[in-house]
């Protein structure tokens, strides 16, 4: 009894790892000497990155996948798509076209999600939808470990840009996380390769990790050796993965119906968003066999559809995916002034890396090398920043007190000099911490003000760029254009934050920058607000679920109670006047039932008090009479007792 009470002080949760994926995300702790990738409450150990809307509730995770189907304008998907992103970027528009929800321009020129809830129109940033993602996986880790989850550390494509972290970051603090460090995607993978290798690890190993998602890919080069993760080089798009393939693949059917029926789908959300699982479907199917069938009873207008695709047809409509993929691996080679026999192992991350042609390539691509399977490629990013989690917030376990991470800065860093080029101080792949300078001068005579234009990416234009932020140094003495020179630093901290400063050589004058780019991002107030609404959210989804269960609660009562009075053997020492008063008030509570399918969770169990006291005079005897407990309340696949209505009990909406 002692050991049981012991167990019930609360404890202060430990930092989770979270894969916040296109598609699906991932919530894993360290405990216990090794890292536990988190069931969620319908025992998968992924969750769907789905958020719903509907006119009763909001539903998360894999309720909401599993209603797409009927509710499509206000279910959101792929909203790691439009993170950070502007409205007009080419990408957003091009997804758009995919996505049976609407998408509108908001202040900033940012992505605003709209949706109908609970009958009226609401707005929502992309930041927001992510949010509630990452509150779904912080109750999921809660749940598990019984305690209140606050920090964490949460992933994000290698080749995101500052502006796609941040917005990644803010999507946390909504979320009521503590975001200890944002990592890349394929290094928390390949912290999962090298802990789950280190037993048979000898020496230093170049790891190849190759990370092809639902919504992005990338590429990174690392050497591991004693616990030592350096990060070598990084390359990727954070616009190419499964979505894309399934994409293809639903605008080649459009066209083939089209083609039979002289009928154009492509303004059906709900049409198109069975089409789109039907070939997702059909996508996994091809990963094991060389030909798959579609077949959707009633596609269009009553039209049923049925067609076939093979592995073949399916490789030749994303051959250019392939094809940029394979790009992308070189191009890392390169950067990291490696060739591919260097290469030691080859990591598959990614639920796309399932796919033969992916596998194919990279085995052509790196002949004689064995493609490494041995680590989850569902799990092994959230297996990864949980590791970090735990090292950043003091596991202390002896197995990580050798673990050292080193990472990179995947885009180069640069300041505008005259005719808007770039001039680069960070090249892309540098290792970071790091501390870099570049000596600059004036441009023009008799220049007293000097402008320091911080860019982050490739381009050598300055407006192909993303800026970060600027700053002045003024008080410069007049002089000829040139004569005038300044020491510029970029400092870069191991959690990536940029630190810019200028040094007039002569007068010592100076000034710097922080680099937090507030530039197209959320300000505080708006975070604030998106903090007190998703609290708002949190309640009212807290109150649905109380809803449910008292409604469930309330009907597999009333219907195991109808069962067990048509049993002679129980109820045959009855008055037949206190059976007829129990079978009227069964029959009163089920029409209640159907006629208030919206009453308030304090209605359903003043109810179910009021039909308890009227049933009291049933038998012990029966097991089944008691109060249904809220597990079984809860779970719509139950059998109900409702044998004699004649008709199967309604589905309730439940949260997921």
């Amino acid at each position: 009894m002692a050991e049981k009470r012991k167990r019930e002080v609360p404890q202060l949760a430990p930092a989770v790892g979270i894969d916040l994926g296109t598609t699906y995300s991932c919530v894993g702790v360290w405990q216990h000497g090794r890292v536990e990738i988190i069931a969620n409450d319908q025992g998968n150990r992924t969750t769907p990155s789905y958020v719903a809307f509907t006119n009763t509730g909001r539903l998360i995770g894999d309720a909401a996948k599993n209603q797409v189907d009927t509710n499509p304008t206000n279910t959101v998907f792929g909203a790691k798509r439009l993170i950070g992103r502007k409205y007009i970027d080419p990408s957003v528009q091009s997804d758009m076209k995919h996505w049976p929800f609407k998408v509108i321009p908001g202040s900033g020129n940012k992505p605003i999600i709209v949706v109908t809830y609970k009958g009226e129109e609401k707005q929502f940033a992309t930041e927001e939808i992510s949010a509630m993602v990452l509150a779904k996986m912080k109750e999921t880790a809660e749940a598990y470990l019984g305690s209140t989850v606050k920090d964490a550390v949460v992933t994000v494509p290698a080749y995101f840009n500052d502006s796609q972290r941040q917005a990644t970051k803010d999507a946390g603090v909504i979320a009521g996380l503590n975001v200890l460090r944002i990592i890349n995607e394929p290094t928390a993978a390949s912290i999962a390769y090298g802990l789950d290798t280190k037993s048979e690890s000898t020496g230093e190993k170049n790891v190849f990790i190759f990370d092809l998602g639902g919504g992005t890919f990338d590429v990174s080069i690392l050497t591991i050796e004693e616990g030592i993760f350096e990060v070598k080089a990084t390359a990727g798009d954070t616009h190419l993965g499964g979505e894309d393939f399934d994409n293809t693949m639903v605008n080649h059917f459009v066209q083939e119906f089209r083609r039979k029926n002289n009928m154009d789908i492509s303004g059906n959300p709900r049409a198109l968003w069975r089409l789109k699982t039907a070939c997702e479907r059909a996508k996994r199917i091809l990963s094991f066999s060389t030909k798959t069938e579609i077949e959707i009873d009633s596609l269009f207008q009553g039209i049923d559809f049925y067609s076939t695709i093979s592995r073949a047809k399916f490789e030749e409509l994303n051959k250019d995916f392939f094809t940029k993929c394979m790009e992308l691996v070189q191009k890392c080679l390169n950067d990291a002034k490696m060739d591919k026999s260097s290469i030691n192992d080859v990591v598959l991350v990614g639920g796309s890396t399932r796919i033969p042609k992916v596998q194919q390539l990279l085995q052509d691509f790196f002949p004689g090398k064995d493609l490494c399977k041995s680590i989850n490629p569902d799990e092994a990013v959230a297996y990864g920043a949980a590791v970090q989690a735990a090292v950043l917030a003091g596991g202390g376990h002896e197995k990580l007190q050798d673990f050292v991470l080193v990472d990179i800065t995947p885009l180069s860093l640069s300041i505008e000099v005259v005719g808007e080029i770039v001039a680069v101080v960070v090249p892309r792949n540098t290792t970071i911490p790091t501390k870099l300078e570049k000596v600059f001068e004036t441009s023009k005579d008799n220049q007293t003000v000097v402008r320091f234009a911080v860019f982050e990416g490739e381009s050598a234009s300055s407006k192909d760029n993303n800026l970060l932020g600027s700053f002045n140094l003024s008080g410069i003495p007049p002089a000829p254009k040139g004569a005038e020179k300044f020491d510029v630093c970029f400092d870069i901290d191991a959690n990536g934050i940029l630190n810019v400063s200028a040094v007039h050589k002569t007068t010592g004058q100076k000034n710097h920058i922080i680099i937090t780019n507030d530039r197209g991002r959320l300000s505080k107030e708006e975070i604030e607000k998106m903090v007190l609404e998703a609290e708002k959210f949190k309640f009212e989804d807290e109150e649905h679920k109380k809803k449910v269960k008292a409604r469930n609660a309330l009907e597999i009562f009333a219907y195991r109670m109808r069962k067990t009075i048509k049993l002679e053997n129980i109820t045959a020492k009855l008055p037949l006047a206190d059976r007829k008063k129990i079978e009227n008030a069964i029959d009163q509570a089920i029409q209640w039932l159907d006629s208030q399918p919206h009453a308030e969770a304090v209605e359903f169990e003043e109810k179910m008090e009021e039909l308890e006291r009227i049933c009291k005079p049933i038998p012990k005897m029966y097991k089944g009479a008691g109060r249904p407990d809220m597990a079984c309340a809860m779970d719509n696949n139950t059998p109900s007792a409702r044998s004699g209505s004649g008709r199967a009990p309604p589905k309730i909406e439940t949260i997921d």
